[in-house]
């Protein structure tokens, strides 16, 4: 047949018309097929990791056009402009995973206290602090203790390029970093605390209890055990979320403040009872509540605030510990040293620390020789600024106890 097809200048034509024609029709039966890949529903479906099946990164979430139909909307700063366009994005690629940082999902109730440290990339002196000092990996009193930093990306091009490499080399050094593809701002620190309760669910759903706090606070997870060990009837699969109690409070509305919410992105004139952000401590259970929650209540950027609101939703509240300082430490007086590891002996959490400092401090407080008699009575007299506790409590109980 080809021979006779080629014997004449119409057979050719012929020839070339047939072959084109098989080569267009197999081009669009696979055309289809990989429309029918990227039409697949990925709601359901949770992002890759080098260590399992899926093939596919979620895509890139688009920018919502409508929300510039929001009234006031052309008032607003353009940092909340942008979270108005993309608050509904909850899902990005992930480009640094530890699927096994619990020892998997089965055995994760090993995991006593599981610190959830919060991370911009720049940070790499905090987080090596950290490494030595009260994120240190370790059994404490028979207990697991075991660190993770949560990441997005910052800057662009080169800088964003060198960051994540960074990020890298300390993934590979010390398997503590979870990271996805997103940018690492203030207004989206609510978004990575979803991302890693969606991350905790899938891969350390039996963690027994957890600290969620910035790389800059001042931590004593030697207390904290000690404190978490002495709950009455609660080793994790109860409710627990304590730190910082904030009440009554409303929403900044004031364009020039950090903390500037709008009625556009938030209409009630007031917020949930919620701890500070700075640190708190909750157990796992309230950690997967919090996640379940989290799917039908629109992201707000005040991650701390949200938490609140995710309780709140549940039926449940946050409650105040004596020991929990995200406000600060006041020693009201100037012959007195502010970083006297005295004063931070007997604490759970104080925020606000240098790099230096922090060290100094672990250091000092496990000094075998540290002498603190008259101090430690001091203590309970001096005035905390969190705005609403006595410290004449003892220190290791939280309000209502």
């Amino acid at each position: 047949m080809l021979r006779v097809l080629m014997m004449s200048g119409n057979g050719t034509r012929a020839f070339l018309l047939l072959l084109g024609t098989t080569l267009l029709v197999v081009y669009l039966h696979q055309d289809i097929l990989s429309v029918q890949e990227v039409t697949k529903d990925y709601s359901q479906m949770k992002p890759p990791t080098k260590n399992n099946s899926y093939v596919y990164s979620w895509p890139k979430c688009q920018q919502n056009t409508a929300a510039a139909n929001v009234a006031g909307f052309g008032s607003l700063p353009g940092n909340t402009k942008d979270f108005l366009y993309y608050r509904h994005c909850r899902h990005f690629p992930m480009l640094l995973d530890l699927p096994d940082k619990c020892g998997g999902a089965d055995r994760s109730g090993e995991v006593f206290l599981l610190l959830v440290i919060k991370s911009s990339p720049v940070n790499y002196e905090r987080r090596e602090v950290l490494r030595k000092t009260w994120a240190k990996e370790r059994r404490q009193d028979g207990a697991w203790i075991r660190r993770i930093f949560i990441s997005g990306t910052t800057d662009s091009g080169f800088e964003k390029m060198r960051l994540n490499k960074l990020l890298e080399m300390e993934q590979r050094e010390h398997s503590d970093i979870l990271q996805w593809d997103f940018s690492d701002t203030f207004y989206n620190l609510t978004l990575k605390q979803i991302l890693f309760l969606e991350w905790m669910e899938r891969n350390c759903p039996n963690a027994r209890f957890l600290l969620n706090g910035d790389d800059d606070v001042f931590a004593n997870t030697d207390n904290m055990v000690e404190y978490l060990q002495g709950l009455k009837d609660n080793d994790g699969s109860k409710h627990l979320f304590t730190g910082h109690l904030i009440i009554y409070a409303s929403p900044i509305r004031w364009s020039g403040s950090k903390y500037y919410v709008p009625v556009e992105v938030h209409k009630p004139n007031s917020y949930p009872p919620y701890c500070g952000g700075g640190g708190y401590l909750l157990s796992g259970y309230t950690a997967l509540v919090i996640y379940n929650m989290s799917q039908s209540i629109d992201i707000l950027p005040i991650d701390d605030v949200y938490m609140g609101m995710c309780l709140a939703k549940a039926g449940l509240g946050p409650s105040s510990h004596m020991g929990v300082k995200t406000l600060g430490f006041y020693i009201p007086s100037s012959t007195q040293d502010r970083y006297d590891p005295c004063y931070f002996r007997e604490l759970l959490l104080v925020h606000r620390f240098l790099p230096a400092h922090l060290y100094f401090m672990w250091q000092r407080i496990h000094d075998p020789n540290l002498k603190c008699g008259m101090k430690k009575a001091a203590l309970n007299n001096l005035k905390v600024v969190t705005g609403h506790v006595n410290t004449k409590r003892p220190l290791g109980t939280t309000l209502g106890q």
